[in-house]
């Protein structure tokens, strides 16, 4: 009888799980206030698994290691069961939810970011992760490429402790929602992130200098455009809302 999946042991997999109640109960309250179909991707032991299905909704399951996703099968006869990659998977519901294997939480919340189906989401990730996301100390880059078309909050440090088995690093709930009416046009969105990306990596002690340089206009013309919408000459790029993101692309792409 084979003791591995055929993609690796538990250290390939990233299987970490989850198995605090008051945890799994957080995790599921904050599902309960959404609406829809719900994907839980990463579902491993089931332990969150059994917890949304007391929300009584349509539940698929998505795990890449195929043992366990016989056994869910067997568990929860009620759930849909996938043997999925979640890097392939078109997360293509309502409502997405997991427990995400920390060593793929970037390119898991950069394909997510991307799919266009998906309404809310509930991820357990590394903290400093979920801190990062949610702006805690200052925006990041994703973030604030992504803050247009969703917003981010953070809901708890989860201990490591609440793992089997425990992982070096604490977790976070971190909820993502796709906001009704976006703040830049989907169709401007490339565009948005270059810009976005070219004043996060450009030299200058606030704003205005790094807005001068990535837009090649003069120091006169930067503190005009960043008065013009709200923005201190000397806050740095980490320091930006959601909003101010949207007013300083538009100013700068329609001059």
């Amino acid at each position: 009888m084979r003791t591995r999946s055929v993609h690796g042991g538990r250290h390939e997999l990233g299987q970490n799980f989850l198995v605090h109640t008051p945890t799994i109960d957080r995790i599921v309250t904050l599902v309960a206030a959404s609406e829809g179909p719900i994907l839980e991707i990463g579902a491993g032991g089931g332990a969150l698994t059994a917890g949304l299905t007391r929300l009584g909704r349509p539940l698929t399951a998505i795990d890449i290691d195929e043992r366990r996703v016989a056994t869910l099968r067997r568990s929860h006869p009620t759930v849909r069961v996938e043997h999925a990659d979640v890097l392939r998977h078109p997360l293509d519901a309502p409502v997405v939810v997991g427990n995400v294997p920390f060593h793929l939480t970037t390119p898991i919340m950069r394909r997510l970011l991307r799919r266009p189906c998906w309404q809310h989401s509930v991820l357990l990730t590394q903290w400093e992760v979920a801190r990062k996301r949610a702006g805690v100390g200052g925006g990041t880059l994703l973030t604030a490429q992504s803050a247009p078309w969703f917003t981010f909050a953070l809901h708890g440090r989860v201990p490591v402790r609440a793992f089997r088995p425990m992982p070096s690093v604490d977790g976070g709930i971190l909820s993502i929602t796709r906001r009704p009416a976006p703040l830049v046009s989907v169709a401007d969105r490339r565009a948005y992130e270059r810009f976005v990306g070219d004043v996060f990596t450009a030299r200058g002690r606030g704003m205005t200098a790094i807005l001068a340089t990535v837009t090649r206009m003069s120091t006169p013309a930067a503190r005009g455009r960043l008065d013009a919408v709200g923005i201190a000459h000397g806050a740095l790029p980490r320091d930006l809302s959601a909003h101010q993101w949207a007013r300083l692309w538009r100013a700068c792409a329609d001059a």
